[in-house]
């Protein structure tokens, strides 16, 4: 006489193999979609960022004698970021001082710790327009971005 002996629980260890990979994968997956997440946050930012630069220009070019006379001057700084609240326009408020006054409020409204500088040189009709923001989530750390862009009045 003969006995069968049978196998038991063998499908049940594929299965929970089959669950580790799965598992695996997925945890894979989502750190993908975290990092692609970060990375996005950060090219919006720097779309943000240039978008922000060239309406600094333009609102210079629009007011270039007074440009060219240093009227812009104060917004030269960096480092005093405005508070994201619409601002009213001081009374007899130069129009530089308004576009200033609205550009450094568009930065910090639309950028984490948004700051930005215009220095035109009268001497070469040259404007330098520079923005710069916290893109710490974006890279992982504290890391302060900088857009600079150069054009001629």
């Amino acid at each position: 006489m003969t006995t069968m002996k049978t196998q038991s629980g063998f499908t049940l260890l594929e299965v929970m193999v089959a669950m580790v990979v799965l598992s695996i994968g997925l945890l894979g997956l989502a750190g993908l979609m975290a990092s692609s997440m970060r990375n996005n946050q950060g090219a919006y930012h720097r779309t943000q960022a240039t978008w922000l630069a060239y309406d600094a220009l333009d609102r210079v070019r629009a007011n270039r004698a007074p440009a060219l006379a240093g009227a812009y001057a104060g917004a030269a700084a960096l480092g005093n970021p405005a508070v994201c609240a619409p601002l009213a326009a001081p009374a007899g408020a130069s129009i530089a001082a308004q576009d200033i006054a609205a550009w450094k409020n568009a930065l910090n409204c639309a950028l984490p710790a948004g700051d930005g500088s215009i220095v035109v040189d009268a001497a070469t009709g040259r404007v330098t327009v520079t923005v710069q923001w916290d893109d710490g989530r974006g890279t992982g750390g504290a890391a302060a971005q900088q857009f600079i862009v150069q054009s001629a009045l």
